[in-house]
């Protein structure tokens, strides 16, 4: 599973393009030049009605929805200079799109030589506003987009996001045919959904799925609880919308999961209520600002919740608390279970960073957590998200085993004050075949607790674990890197 990797599918094009899937292993890949694709013909006439949704039981009819919207949705050309690097990588590619096309054979080009990137976008206003991926356009030289009527024009970037892999783009135009964006919070799984883009510059080809899930959270995607669908998404599908059988865009296709870098039937799409909040900000101030809360988070698994003798596992454990933060004057602790912000409900740790972002700067917000089985609300002011803040980390709990089988010293001060914690016993030791090598461990991480009772030597680390009952889940927490977070035990 290892060669799993959520990549952008934005395409990269140099001399050929890439047609076929990568393997994270493999040495080369066969590149095979793409035919020319046939002018699309002319798509008339703006987004109009809603095509009627199938009866339940039947197929979905397709024809009217892509006909009504097809000529509000654009192929975008990007151009930049190559950086001279080995396989004619561009210098600010982002790391996704690196990873898609390392391994390529190098190709001898000049310093200066021109690339070209493409994605797909859509157009929300009959001014000329488009939405599309921030990974799309981010550092380009130059943009054109391409519409349905086969015009071409230069288009200004309003504006990039990128934690939320969102941009804004201008072109100069009148009267242009527009999408209707629809309620992506209205979305259930097992809708039928379509998307509409220009997949490998194919520019105006369809597919069709459904929603496979709600809310995913991936690496790097803090700010989104992502579609997932099995729409077949390729690279140049970046920046376009995925549309309800209504006719109405619920999302903006953004990555694909694969081993190989190619569809394989895991897509992902920003849901379209993200995309609203950023698009308003980005054409009226050009950035987007956030709220900031200072807290690294994680989900509740099973055996955490037997150990902090909770009931339920709906909800973002605290792992951290950074200091000075709103959060830690508030009074948010870490082992505090977060199951309410403001008006909206913390199921689970990929609700609270979206909720922490749209708050108002300066706004008091009531903040509900359980703490030790007890309900307590926290109003907590919140402060902007700085572009140099590591907001909220989302760090999955991976491993819940039995941590028998470690070698533990104690911390000098200098050692406590460079990992900025007060206490904690660093791991020098993890035995092959051992319940900790099972669970993660890795020698150098530090545990800070063990059932919300801080650890500070050696012997405070065997005195908590023969206390614990045996066959019930420990709560440890550790440090792994510059990230704490929360892992299950149990002890035998």
């Amino acid at each position: 599973m290892r060669n799993k990797r959520v990549i952008a599918v934005g395409l990269l094009m140099s001399s050929v393009l890439v047609l076929g899937t990568l393997s994270a292993s493999a040495e080369t890949a066969q590149t095979f030049p793409l035919p020319q694709a046939p002018a699309a013909a002319p798509l008339v006439g703006a987004a109009v009605a809603p095509a009627p949704a199938p009866a339940v039981g039947s197929l979905p009819e397709l024809t009217t929805l892509i006909k009504q919207n097809g000529a509000a949705v654009v192929s975008i050309s990007v151009e930049g200079k190559s950086s001279g690097r080995a396989g004619g990588l561009p210098e600010g590619l982002p790391p996704e799109l690196e990873r898609f096309f390392r391994g390529l054979p190098d190709m001898e080009e000049p310093e200066s030589r021109r690339t070209q990137a493409t994605g797909s976008g859509f157009i929300i206003s009959a001014d000329g506003y488009i939405v599309t991926n921030a990974h799309v356009v981010e550092d380009a030289k130059s943009v054109t987009v391409g519409l349905g009527d086969r015009r071409e024009l230069s288009a200004e970037i309003v504006g990039v996001d990128t934690l939320s892999d969102i941009a804004v783009l201008k072109v100069k135009a009148d009267n242009l045919p527009t999408v209707q964006l629809g309620d992506s919070s209205a979305l259930e799984v097992g809708q039928w959904v379509v998307a509409i883009g220009a997949p490998f510059g194919l520019d105006h080809s369809a597919t069709q799925g459904i929603v496979s899930a709600l809310s995913r959270s991936l690496p790097d995607g803090t700010y989104v609880p992502f579609i997932q669908t099995d729409v077949a998404v390729n690279p140049g599908n970046s920046g376009g919308p995925l549309f309800d059988l209504g006719g109405r865009v619920v999302g903006v296709n953004s990555q694909i999961y694969s081993r190989s870098g190619g569809y394989m039937g895991i897509s992902f799409a920003i849901p379209v209520n993200v995309a609203k909040t950023v698009v308003e900000q980005l054409k009226s101030k050009g950035k987007v600002e956030r709220g900031w809360l200072g807290v690294g988070i994680q989900d509740m698994s099973q055996d955490l919740a037997s150990s902090f003798k909770l009931n339920q596992l709906d909800g973002a454990l605290v792992s951290s608390v950074q200091a000075g933060s709103p959060a830690a004057k508030a009074g948010l602790q870490v082992g505090d279970l977060i199951v309410g912000f403001g008006t909206g409900k913390v199921k689970s740790s990929s609700d609270l960073p979206l909720l922490v972002g749209n708050a108002p700067i300066g706004t008091q917000v009531p903040v509900k957590v359980l703490r030790a089985g007890t309900e307590k609300t926290l109003d907590v002011t919140i402060a902007k998200l700085d572009s140099t803040e590591a907001e909220t980390s989302l760090i999955k709990a991976e491993n819940d085993n039995s941590i028998l089988g470690l070698g533990v010293s104690s911390l000098s001060g200098d050692d406590l004050t460079s990992r900025k914690l007060s206490n904690g016993v660093l791991i020098e030791q993890v035995l092959a075949d051992s319940a900790a090598e099972k669970a993660g461990l890795e020698t150098g991480d530090v545990i800070v607790s063990v059932n919300n009772q801080s650890v500070s030597t050696p012997a405070d680390l065997k005195t908590a674990v023969q206390a614990a009952p045996a066959g019930k889940p420990i709560a440890m927490l550790i440090m792994q890197g510059e990230n704490t977070r929360f892992i299950a035990i149990t002890k035998p």
